[in-house]
Protein backbone atom coordinates (compact mmCIF):
# COMPACT_ATOMS: atom_id res chain seq x y z
CA UNK A 1 0.00 0.00 0.00
CA UNK A 2 1.66 3.40 -0.85
CA UNK A 3 1.68 5.88 2.23
CA UNK A 4 0.45 9.29 2.39
CA UNK A 5 3.07 11.26 1.44
CA UNK A 6 2.14 14.46 3.11
CA UNK A 7 4.34 17.07 4.38
CA UNK A 8 3.91 15.53 7.72
CA UNK A 9 5.74 12.93 7.31
CA UNK A 10 8.62 14.24 5.11
CA UNK A 11 11.43 16.86 5.97
CA UNK A 12 12.84 18.65 9.36
CA UNK A 13 9.74 18.39 11.57
CA UNK A 14 10.12 19.38 15.45
CA UNK A 15 8.92 16.28 17.36
CA UNK A 16 8.74 14.78 20.73
CA UNK A 17 11.02 12.04 21.35
CA UNK A 18 7.66 9.30 21.43
CA UNK A 19 6.34 10.90 18.39
CA UNK A 20 9.64 9.89 16.82
CA UNK A 21 9.38 6.35 18.00
CA UNK A 22 5.61 6.93 16.28
CA UNK A 23 6.39 7.83 13.04
CA UNK A 24 9.52 5.58 12.90
CA UNK A 25 7.02 2.87 13.40
CA UNK A 26 4.97 4.09 10.72
CA UNK A 27 7.60 4.76 7.99
CA UNK A 28 8.81 1.06 8.94
CA UNK A 29 5.45 -0.16 7.73
CA UNK A 30 4.51 -2.10 10.62
CA UNK A 31 1.91 -4.46 10.16
CA UNK A 32 0.80 -4.88 13.38
CA UNK A 33 1.01 -2.71 17.13
CA UNK A 34 -0.34 -3.68 20.45
CA UNK A 35 -1.02 -1.53 23.14
CA UNK A 36 -1.33 -0.40 26.86
CA UNK A 37 -0.83 3.22 27.95
CA UNK A 38 1.76 3.73 30.20
CA UNK A 39 3.91 6.84 31.54
CA UNK A 40 5.88 8.36 30.01
CA UNK A 41 5.96 5.98 26.52
CA UNK A 42 1.74 6.55 26.50
CA UNK A 43 2.55 9.17 23.71
CA UNK A 44 3.76 6.64 21.57
CA UNK A 45 1.15 4.43 21.44
CA UNK A 46 -1.51 7.41 21.14
CA UNK A 47 0.21 9.07 18.37
CA UNK A 48 0.03 5.58 16.41
CA UNK A 49 -3.74 5.02 17.19
CA UNK A 50 -4.47 8.91 15.92
CA UNK A 51 -2.31 7.66 13.08
CA UNK A 52 -4.02 4.52 12.20
CA UNK A 53 -7.23 6.12 13.17
CA UNK A 54 -6.82 8.78 10.52
CA UNK A 55 -5.85 6.24 7.52
CA UNK A 56 -2.48 7.69 7.23
CA UNK A 57 -0.56 4.34 8.57
CA UNK A 58 -1.94 1.35 7.17
CA UNK A 59 -1.74 -1.53 10.43
CA UNK A 60 -3.69 -3.51 12.70
CA UNK A 61 -4.12 -1.86 16.23
CA UNK A 62 -4.94 -4.04 19.09
CA UNK A 63 -5.97 -2.48 22.44
CA UNK A 64 -5.65 -4.93 25.28
CA UNK A 65 -6.06 -4.73 29.10
CA UNK A 66 -2.51 -5.00 29.99
CA UNK A 67 1.51 -4.97 29.40
CA UNK A 68 1.48 -8.84 29.89
CA UNK A 69 -1.14 -9.15 26.80
CA UNK A 70 0.53 -6.83 24.63
CA UNK A 71 3.42 -9.01 24.18
CA UNK A 72 1.23 -11.58 23.91
CA UNK A 73 -0.49 -10.01 21.08
CA UNK A 74 2.48 -9.40 19.25
CA UNK A 75 3.70 -12.96 19.60
CA UNK A 76 1.17 -14.35 18.13
CA UNK A 77 0.92 -11.82 15.12
CA UNK A 78 5.13 -12.23 15.00
CA UNK A 79 4.77 -15.98 14.67
CA UNK A 80 2.18 -15.13 11.50
CA UNK A 81 5.23 -13.02 9.60
CA UNK A 82 3.99 -9.85 10.42
CA UNK A 83 6.18 -6.50 11.24
CA UNK A 84 5.45 -6.10 14.77
CA UNK A 85 5.81 -2.78 17.45
CA UNK A 86 4.89 -1.77 20.98
CA UNK A 87 6.22 0.65 23.48
CA UNK A 88 5.97 0.63 27.14
CA UNK A 89 7.78 1.81 30.42
CA UNK A 90 9.03 0.94 33.80
CA UNK A 91 6.71 -1.13 35.26
CA UNK A 92 4.83 -2.10 32.28
CA UNK A 93 8.21 -3.83 31.17
CA UNK A 94 8.18 -5.84 34.37
CA UNK A 95 4.44 -6.76 34.10
CA UNK A 96 5.41 -8.07 30.53
CA UNK A 97 9.21 -9.85 31.70
CA UNK A 98 7.08 -13.52 31.20
CA UNK A 99 6.33 -12.97 27.71
CA UNK A 100 9.52 -11.07 27.05
CA UNK A 101 11.40 -13.95 27.83
CA UNK A 102 9.11 -15.69 25.30
CA UNK A 103 9.52 -13.70 22.47
CA UNK A 104 13.38 -13.80 23.00
CA UNK A 105 12.94 -17.29 23.24
CA UNK A 106 10.87 -17.89 20.26
CA UNK A 107 13.69 -15.39 17.77
CA UNK A 108 10.79 -13.04 16.74
CA UNK A 109 11.86 -9.79 15.36
CA UNK A 110 9.85 -7.39 17.92
CA UNK A 111 10.45 -4.15 17.75
CA UNK A 112 10.09 -2.12 21.26
CA UNK A 113 10.56 1.71 22.33
CA UNK A 114 11.21 2.16 25.77
CA UNK A 115 10.64 5.39 27.66
CA UNK A 116 12.73 4.22 30.37
CA UNK A 117 11.80 5.51 34.39
CA UNK A 118 12.50 4.34 38.01
CA UNK A 119 11.41 0.77 38.93
CA UNK A 120 8.59 1.40 42.13
CA UNK A 121 8.69 1.70 45.21
CA UNK A 122 8.45 4.30 45.51
CA UNK A 123 6.59 5.67 42.64
CA UNK A 124 8.89 7.16 39.87
CA UNK A 125 8.10 8.05 36.11
CA UNK A 126 11.17 9.78 35.14
CA UNK A 127 14.55 8.67 33.87
CA UNK A 128 16.13 5.54 34.96
CA UNK A 129 17.20 2.92 33.08
CA UNK A 130 16.77 0.04 35.53
CA UNK A 131 13.73 -1.22 33.87
CA UNK A 132 15.58 -2.35 30.75
CA UNK A 133 18.32 -3.19 32.64
CA UNK A 134 16.35 -5.74 34.59
CA UNK A 135 15.62 -7.79 31.58
CA UNK A 136 19.17 -7.42 30.28
CA UNK A 137 18.99 -11.39 30.15
CA UNK A 138 16.28 -11.99 28.60
CA UNK A 139 17.55 -12.66 25.19
CA UNK A 140 16.50 -9.49 23.49
CA UNK A 141 18.65 -6.86 21.22
CA UNK A 142 19.29 -3.97 23.12
CA UNK A 143 20.43 0.07 22.33
CA UNK A 144 20.60 3.15 24.66
CA UNK A 145 19.64 5.90 22.49
CA UNK A 146 20.47 9.79 23.28
CA UNK A 147 18.71 11.87 21.34
CA UNK A 148 15.35 12.55 19.08
CA UNK A 149 16.98 12.06 16.38
CA UNK A 150 18.34 8.65 16.92
CA UNK A 151 15.06 7.34 18.34
CA UNK A 152 13.68 7.39 15.04
CA UNK A 153 16.49 6.24 12.68
CA UNK A 154 17.22 3.23 15.54
CA UNK A 155 13.58 1.81 15.01
CA UNK A 156 14.38 1.28 11.45
CA UNK A 157 18.05 0.13 11.93
CA UNK A 158 16.66 -1.88 14.48
CA UNK A 159 14.18 -4.45 12.08
CA UNK A 160 17.29 -4.85 9.58
CA UNK A 161 18.93 -5.92 12.44
CA UNK A 162 16.54 -8.36 14.30
CA UNK A 163 15.01 -9.51 10.86
CA UNK A 164 18.15 -10.58 9.79
CA UNK A 165 17.81 -14.17 9.43
CA UNK A 166 21.08 -14.64 10.99
CA UNK A 167 19.85 -12.53 14.40
CA UNK A 168 16.08 -13.10 14.60
CA UNK A 169 16.16 -11.40 18.07
CA UNK A 170 13.56 -9.12 19.43
CA UNK A 171 15.08 -5.28 20.05
CA UNK A 172 14.21 -2.86 22.58
CA UNK A 173 15.53 0.54 22.09
CA UNK A 174 15.32 2.59 25.51
CA UNK A 175 15.74 6.61 26.23
CA UNK A 176 15.38 8.20 29.18
CA UNK A 177 11.51 8.96 30.29
CA UNK A 178 10.35 12.80 29.58
CA UNK A 179 14.27 13.89 29.33
CA UNK A 180 13.80 12.18 25.89
CA UNK A 181 10.27 11.12 25.40
CA UNK A 182 8.42 14.52 26.01
CA UNK A 183 11.24 17.09 24.99
CA UNK A 184 10.71 17.99 20.99
CA UNK A 185 13.79 18.85 19.01
CA UNK A 186 13.99 18.93 15.25
CA UNK A 187 13.92 15.32 13.80
CA UNK A 188 15.07 14.67 9.50
CA UNK A 189 12.22 12.91 8.19
CA UNK A 190 13.65 10.99 4.92
CA UNK A 191 11.15 10.35 2.06
CA UNK A 192 9.44 7.44 2.56
CA UNK A 193 11.17 5.59 -1.31
CA UNK A 194 14.50 5.79 0.57
CA UNK A 195 13.37 4.07 3.92
CA UNK A 196 11.51 1.40 2.14
CA UNK A 197 14.93 0.73 -0.21
CA UNK A 198 16.67 0.46 3.19
CA UNK A 199 14.31 -1.25 5.02
CA UNK A 200 12.65 -3.72 2.54
CA UNK A 201 8.99 -5.31 3.11
CA UNK A 202 8.61 -8.94 4.67
CA UNK A 203 8.46 -11.90 2.98
CA UNK A 204 5.39 -13.33 2.25
CA UNK A 205 6.62 -16.82 3.75
CA UNK A 206 7.14 -15.76 6.86
CA UNK A 207 9.95 -16.51 9.04
CA UNK A 208 12.57 -19.34 8.34
CA UNK A 209 12.34 -21.21 11.42
CA UNK A 210 8.88 -20.56 12.91
CA UNK A 211 5.71 -20.32 11.00
CA UNK A 212 1.34 -20.23 11.19
CA UNK A 213 0.21 -21.68 8.17
CA UNK A 214 -2.23 -24.78 7.45
CA UNK A 215 -0.09 -25.41 4.26
CA UNK A 216 2.68 -26.19 6.48
CA UNK A 217 1.73 -27.04 9.70
CA UNK A 218 4.29 -27.15 12.63
CA UNK A 219 4.18 -27.61 16.64
CA UNK A 220 6.11 -24.73 18.72
CA UNK A 221 6.70 -23.87 22.14
CA UNK A 222 6.12 -27.97 23.34
CA UNK A 223 8.03 -29.64 25.76
CA UNK A 224 11.24 -30.58 25.46
CA UNK A 225 12.98 -33.15 27.70
CA UNK A 226 16.71 -32.62 29.19
CA UNK A 227 18.65 -35.09 26.85
CA UNK A 228 16.81 -34.32 24.31
CA UNK A 229 19.18 -33.65 20.91
CA UNK A 230 19.12 -31.01 20.11
CA UNK A 231 17.08 -29.99 23.41
CA UNK A 232 16.47 -27.09 25.37
CA UNK A 233 20.33 -26.37 25.93
CA UNK A 234 21.11 -26.08 22.62
CA UNK A 235 18.03 -23.82 21.76
CA UNK A 236 19.71 -21.48 24.43
CA UNK A 237 23.11 -22.04 22.61
CA UNK A 238 21.95 -20.74 19.53
CA UNK A 239 20.50 -17.60 21.16
CA UNK A 240 24.16 -16.46 22.54
CA UNK A 241 25.58 -17.22 19.44
CA UNK A 242 22.78 -15.12 17.57
CA UNK A 243 23.66 -12.46 20.03
CA UNK A 244 27.21 -12.46 18.92
CA UNK A 245 27.09 -12.49 15.57
CA UNK A 246 24.57 -9.35 16.04
CA UNK A 247 27.70 -7.09 16.76
CA UNK A 248 28.86 -7.66 13.52
CA UNK A 249 25.55 -7.24 11.57
CA UNK A 250 24.68 -4.10 13.90
CA UNK A 251 27.89 -2.38 12.53
CA UNK A 252 26.54 -3.35 8.85
CA UNK A 253 23.50 -1.67 9.65
CA UNK A 254 25.16 1.49 10.93
CA UNK A 255 27.66 1.96 7.79
CA UNK A 256 25.05 1.69 5.57
CA UNK A 257 22.73 3.70 7.08
CA UNK A 258 25.45 6.23 7.32
CA UNK A 259 25.93 5.90 3.86
CA UNK A 260 22.66 6.20 2.53
CA UNK A 261 21.41 8.90 5.02
CA UNK A 262 24.09 11.27 6.39
CA UNK A 263 23.92 10.10 9.65
CA UNK A 264 26.95 8.93 12.00
CA UNK A 265 26.24 6.18 15.34
CA UNK A 266 29.80 5.60 15.59
CA UNK A 267 29.87 2.03 14.98
CA UNK A 268 26.65 0.97 15.92
CA UNK A 269 27.70 -0.33 19.20
CA UNK A 270 29.94 2.61 20.59
CA UNK A 271 30.73 5.68 19.76
CA UNK A 272 33.84 7.86 20.79
CA UNK A 273 33.97 11.57 21.34
CA UNK A 274 37.72 12.64 21.59
CA UNK A 275 39.15 9.08 23.29
CA UNK A 276 41.84 8.48 20.75
CA UNK A 277 44.60 10.38 22.90
CA UNK A 278 42.85 10.33 26.14
CA UNK A 279 44.41 9.66 29.09
CA UNK A 280 40.93 9.75 30.99
CA UNK A 281 37.99 7.95 29.64
CA UNK A 282 34.72 7.88 31.11
CA UNK A 283 32.20 5.31 29.56
CA UNK A 284 28.70 6.86 29.76
CA UNK A 285 25.15 6.23 28.19
CA UNK A 286 22.02 8.08 26.87
CA UNK A 287 21.74 11.70 27.00
CA UNK A 288 24.13 11.91 29.80
CA UNK A 289 26.72 10.81 27.25
CA UNK A 290 26.27 13.50 24.94
CA UNK A 291 26.24 16.06 27.73
CA UNK A 292 29.30 14.74 28.84
CA UNK A 293 30.72 15.75 25.35
CA UNK A 294 30.20 19.35 26.43
CA UNK A 295 32.14 18.91 30.35
CA UNK A 296 35.39 17.01 27.85
CA UNK A 297 35.34 20.64 25.28
CA UNK A 298 35.56 22.43 29.00
CA UNK A 299 38.58 20.37 30.54
CA UNK A 300 40.17 20.00 27.34
CA UNK A 301 40.38 23.80 27.45
CA UNK A 302 42.03 23.65 30.61
CA UNK A 303 44.23 21.14 29.24
CA UNK A 304 43.35 17.71 30.69
CA UNK A 305 43.05 14.72 27.57
CA UNK A 306 39.62 13.36 28.75
CA UNK A 307 37.06 11.69 26.72
CA UNK A 308 33.96 9.63 26.71
CA UNK A 309 32.87 7.10 24.96
CA UNK A 310 28.87 6.81 24.85
CA UNK A 311 27.96 2.99 25.15
CA UNK A 312 25.10 2.89 22.33
CA UNK A 313 24.23 -1.52 22.24
CA UNK A 314 24.27 -2.53 25.92
CA UNK A 315 23.43 -6.28 24.80
CA UNK A 316 25.24 -7.99 22.94
CA UNK A 317 27.41 -6.09 25.06
CA UNK A 318 30.58 -4.64 22.88
CA UNK A 319 33.45 -6.05 24.74
CA UNK A 320 36.06 -5.50 22.10
CA UNK A 321 35.44 -2.34 21.07
CA UNK A 322 35.15 -1.29 24.36
CA UNK A 323 38.95 -2.91 25.06
CA UNK A 324 40.05 -1.03 21.87
CA UNK A 325 38.97 2.10 22.53
CA UNK A 326 40.42 2.47 26.02
CA UNK A 327 43.22 0.37 25.72
CA UNK A 328 45.53 3.55 25.79
CA UNK A 329 44.00 5.11 28.87
CA UNK A 330 45.67 5.83 32.15
CA UNK A 331 42.34 5.23 33.88
CA UNK A 332 38.62 4.75 32.77
CA UNK A 333 35.30 5.98 34.84
CA UNK A 334 31.90 4.30 34.17
CA UNK A 335 28.48 5.95 34.89
CA UNK A 336 25.15 4.01 35.32
CA UNK A 337 22.12 5.54 35.05
CA UNK A 338 19.92 2.28 36.77
CA UNK A 339 20.80 -0.30 39.56
CA UNK A 340 21.93 -3.36 39.87
CA UNK A 341 21.63 -4.46 43.38
CA UNK A 342 23.59 -6.63 45.48
CA UNK A 343 26.85 -6.30 42.13
CA UNK A 344 30.40 -5.58 42.70
CA UNK A 345 29.65 -1.74 41.86
CA UNK A 346 25.55 -1.71 42.34
CA UNK A 347 25.65 -0.39 38.38
CA UNK A 348 25.09 -3.08 35.70
CA UNK A 349 27.41 -1.56 33.29
CA UNK A 350 30.26 -0.81 35.27
CA UNK A 351 30.18 -4.09 36.47
CA UNK A 352 30.08 -5.48 32.73
CA UNK A 353 33.07 -3.20 31.88
CA UNK A 354 35.32 -4.67 34.72
CA UNK A 355 34.99 -7.89 33.79
CA UNK A 356 34.92 -7.11 30.24
CA UNK A 357 38.66 -5.12 30.88
CA UNK A 358 40.16 -8.15 32.27
CA UNK A 359 39.62 -10.25 29.25
CA UNK A 360 42.62 -8.59 27.41
CA UNK A 361 45.90 -7.90 28.51
CA UNK A 362 45.91 -4.35 27.41
CA UNK A 363 43.23 -3.36 29.83
CA UNK A 364 43.43 -6.15 32.94
CA UNK A 365 45.32 -4.21 35.21
CA UNK A 366 43.66 -1.04 34.31
CA UNK A 367 41.59 1.11 37.34
CA UNK A 368 38.04 1.07 36.98
CA UNK A 369 35.86 3.95 39.13
CA UNK A 370 32.06 3.54 38.87
CA UNK A 371 29.49 5.78 39.06
CA UNK A 372 26.30 6.50 39.68
CA UNK A 373 24.12 9.15 39.00
CA UNK A 374 20.75 10.59 37.39
CA UNK A 375 18.62 8.15 39.67
CA UNK A 376 14.96 8.46 39.51
CA UNK A 377 15.57 11.06 37.05
CA UNK A 378 17.21 13.40 39.13
CA UNK A 379 19.13 16.10 37.75
CA UNK A 380 23.24 15.72 36.62
CA UNK A 381 24.74 19.03 35.65
CA UNK A 382 27.83 19.62 33.71
CA UNK A 383 29.06 20.65 37.19
CA UNK A 384 28.86 17.22 38.67
CA UNK A 385 30.09 15.46 35.39
CA UNK A 386 33.38 17.84 35.78
CA UNK A 387 33.94 16.14 39.62
CA UNK A 388 33.67 12.99 38.23
CA UNK A 389 36.26 13.56 36.37
CA UNK A 390 38.30 14.81 38.96
CA UNK A 391 37.43 12.15 40.97
CA UNK A 392 38.70 9.52 38.51
CA UNK A 393 41.87 11.28 38.22
CA UNK A 394 42.77 10.99 41.76
CA UNK A 395 41.89 7.92 42.17
CA UNK A 396 44.41 7.17 39.45
CA UNK A 397 46.83 9.55 41.09
CA UNK A 398 46.18 7.61 44.04
CA UNK A 399 46.00 4.38 43.28
CA UNK A 400 43.01 3.31 44.30
CA UNK A 401 39.33 4.28 44.67
CA UNK A 402 39.36 7.45 46.85
CA UNK A 403 36.65 7.61 50.02
CA UNK A 404 34.92 10.68 50.00
CA UNK A 405 31.08 12.15 50.87
CA UNK A 406 29.71 10.17 47.46
CA UNK A 407 31.84 6.91 48.34
CA UNK A 408 29.57 3.85 49.14
CA UNK A 409 32.09 1.57 49.35
CA UNK A 410 32.32 0.49 45.61
CA UNK A 411 31.00 3.24 43.53
CA UNK A 412 30.62 7.03 43.76
CA UNK A 413 26.79 8.31 43.79
CA UNK A 414 26.58 11.27 42.22
CA UNK A 415 24.24 13.57 43.15
CA UNK A 416 23.09 11.88 46.79
CA UNK A 417 21.38 14.09 49.06
CA UNK A 418 21.74 12.13 52.16
CA UNK A 419 19.71 9.75 53.71
CA UNK A 420 19.12 8.44 56.80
Amino acid sequence: MKLNQSDEFVGKKVLRGNYAAAYASRAARVQVVSAYPITPQTLVVEKIAELVDSGKMNCEFIRVESEHSVMTALIGASIAGARTFTATSGQGLLYMAEPVHWAAGTRLPIVMAVASRGIAPPWNIWADFSDVISQRDSGWLISFLSSHQEIFDSVIMAYKIAENHEILLPYMLAYGGFILSHTSKPVDLPPQELIDDFLPPLSKDGWPHIFMDPERPMMHGNLIMPNTVPGYQEFRMKIQIAQQKALDVIKEVTLEFKKKFGRDYGNGLVQEYKCSDADFIMINYGVLAKQMEIVVDQLRDEGLKVGVLRLRTFRPFPFNEIIDAVKNAKAIGVVDRGTAFGSITGGAVSTEIMATLHLSKQTKDKLVVPFINGIGGRDVFPSQQKRQFEILIECYEKGELVENEEFMGTAYWTGALGFK
